[in-house]
């Protein structure tokens, strides 16, 4: 049998296996519930961070403003000054800010992003707060002010423009890591590794053909989710260079496998494979920003969140998935992704093992 045909036969024995994977298919399935009672249960009652708000050159109303209560303001808003707009804006959609304002006559313009409905809500409702303080000074006469908020994305984008590439991260994360330790576990501890060694086909034609069928489940996945967000319910509305998640897609699974592969190569049992697997894949999910915005955690957690591949996958799909930015703004966060893969497979390599002996 050639090389070629060994592939195709193990591609197609792996996939089917993958299907009959009862585990694999309780853990995707629950643990969305279990991240929702653990997300409520934490940050339930957690107080919104301060607000990062760009004032683009002279804003008089919201000078008076900090002139008349700049340590209240102080509390819930981190004001910085500029006056370059193109900028200000920019760092809006790329979510280093989350609004620029600026003032055009008696106009108070607040812009801001849909990626963050929460930030977005509290600036304009300080926005309000402030243009409604600087109306009453003009006792007896008009309102002099008004707030006028623009969203600095194209008005049809929609919050699932920024929840699809984020929840998509999680899934590929779940079912990369799981998949491949529980793999790896099993044809262990059943002797299976010990057979493939002595059978004709190559054992890098055997992981070739794992790796083949991880990554055509997530070009699977990531069309699943693509093709339900778009609905009309939904209204996905994907930026020109959405092709670009699909390279990001695959870097990311890459990724995912390897660290799989080194809690498997590591793991003595399935159980213990299950229990590391969680352990890494649940604060992963929360660290990545799948669930809710980073700014909004401590400046620790902010830092540790760095050690995560999850957290460049779902920032590279959000860029050129939901922000419309290019292509170039995906290219680091594939350059770090495909780090993460090679650096797991040679750890793998060296932890790898033909038996639980």
């Amino acid at each position: 049998m050639s090389t070629l045909e060994s592939f195709k036969s193990l591609s197609k024995a792996m996939f089917l296996g993958f299907r009959r994977d009862r585990g694999a298919l309780f853990f995707t399935v629950l643990f969305p519930l279990m991240f929702l009672v653990i997300f409520g249960g934490v940050f339930g009652h957690q107080s919104t961070s301060k607000v990062k708000v760009q004032e683009i050159g002279r804003v008089p109303i919201l000078d008076q403003a900090m002139a008349r209560g700049g340590d209240e303001l102080g509390d819930t808003m981190k004001l910085t000054k500029t006056s370059d707009r193109h900028d200000a804006l920019h760092k809006v959609t790329k979510g280093d800010a989350d609004a620029a304002v600026e003032q055009v006559g008696n106009r108070l313009v607040v812009h801001y992003s849909a990626a963050d409905q929460v930030k977005s809500g509290v600036v304009q409702g300080l926005m309000n707060s402030i243009v409604q303080g600087a109306n009453q000074a003009a006792t007896g006469k008009p309102p002099a002010y008004q707030v006028t908020s623009r969203q600095v994305e194209d008005d049809s984008l929609k919050a699932i423009q920024f929840f699809t590439p984020s929840l998509l991260g999680w899934a590929l994360a779940s079912a990369g890591v799981f998949g491949a330790s529980q793999t790896l576990v099993t044809w262990r501890t059943k002797g299976i590794l010990r057979r493939l060694q002595l059978s004709p086909a190559p054992i890098p034609t055997v992981f070739a053909a794992r790796v083949a069928v991880s990554l055509a489940v997530a070009l699977v996945q990531f069309a699943l989710f693509v093709a339900v967000a778009q609905l009309p319910f939904f209204g996905l509305k994907l930026g020109h260079y959405w092709w670009m998640a699909v390279p990001m897609v695959l870097s990311g699974v890459l990724a995912f496998l390897a660290i799989g592969m080194v809690i498997g190569a590591w793991a003595k049992t399935q159980e213990t494979a299950q229990a590391v697997t969680q352990l890494v894949v649940l604060p992963m999910a929360f660290l990545g920003g799948s669930f809710f915005p980073l700014d909004a955690s401590p400046t620790w957690m902010r830092t540790l969140a760095y050690i995560f591949p999850l957290r460049y996958l779902n920032t590279g799909m959000l860029n050129v998935m939901g922000r419309g930015l290019g292509p170039m703004s995906a290219l680091p966060q594939m350059g770090i992704l495909l780090g993460f893969a090679v650096v797991g497979g040679l750890v793998a390599m060296r932890l790898f093992r033909w038996d639980s002996a």
